[in-house]
This record gives C-alpha cells, structure tokens and sequence, in this order.
C-alpha cells in the first residue's frame, strides 16, 4: 500500500492552527483580541494579530501624514499587546504574531486570512451607526463564507 500525502491545506482538521483576530486599538477590537487569545490558548493555536492600516487618498492628497499616523497606530498596538503578554507570562503563554496590511478593513483581513490559511477571523463589532447601512467588516466577513467569523461585542 502506498501512503499519499495531501498538500492542499485542511481548515479545522483538529481544531484551529492559525486564528486571525482583526485589531484597530478600539474597545470592540481589543475585546475581540482578548477572546481570541483565550481561545489560542486553549487550541494551542497561533494567534495572528492583524492590523490593517487605512489608505486615505483623500488625506494624502490634502497633506496629511496618513501612513505616519497609522505607522504609529501599529506600534502603539504592538506596545500594548506586548505588554500585556508579559503581564500573564507563565500564567497565559500563547503563540502571537503582528500582522499589519494596508487598504481597507475588510480587504486587508481577507488577504491575512488567506495568508495566514487562517482557520478562524475573529473581529469587534463595529461601534459605528454607518454600518448598519452599508454593513460591517463583521458582516462582510461572515457573508464570504471562508472561514468561522467569531464577531466579539
């Protein structure tokens, strides 16, 4: 007999490897990266921490030092979670990893999903009225069918 080993990769064959938790410094956002990494925990799996910083064109065009503020947003998210990692080193030891991309939330979580061959995106429950309209990143999220969306309150 002759043993044949698939090369396309399985999701959530024995529980997550790899989640993708989206993270913007918001409460919503923070709160989702807190679940998610109780939940890498206890899978024993890899926590990808994704930030994606916004390209406004607008901004650009007027002057503004976009990608400098959102450079800074990244590494105030860094801080934070490092921080905090070291705080319950020994207690709550988990795999992480930063990830950041640029472009819109949405598009910017897909591309590290797919990246990342995340098994699970976890994300904040947007905190704005607009979405209700044109919908949320979470909504969105849920709608492409690609993974197990996990929206956090």
């Amino acid at each position: 007999m002759t043993e044949q080993h698939s090369t396309q990769f399985e999701r959530g064959t024995d529980g997550p490897k790899v989640i993708v938790a989206g993270v913007d410094g918001s409460d919503s956002s923070l709160r989702a990266a807190s679940y998610a990494a109780g939940l890498a925990r206890r899978q024993g799996a890899l926590l990808a921490l994704v930030y994606v910083q916004p390209v406004l064109a607008a901004g650009a065009a007027m002057g503004a030092p976009v990608a400098d503020t959102t450079d800074e947003i990244a590494e105030n998210l860094v801080a934070q979670i490092r921080h905090e990692t070291e705080r319950v080193k020994g207690i709550f030891d988990i795999r992480w990893e930063f990830h950041t991309f640029r472009g819109d939330p949405y598009g910017g979580l897909v591309k590290a999903a797919d990246e990342l061959k995340a098994d699970a995106v976890i994300v904040g429950a947007s905190e704005q009225a607009g979405h209700r309209i044109i919908g949320s990143v979470a909504v969105r999220l849920v709608k492409a069918g690609r993974w197990p969306v996990t929206v956090v309150p």
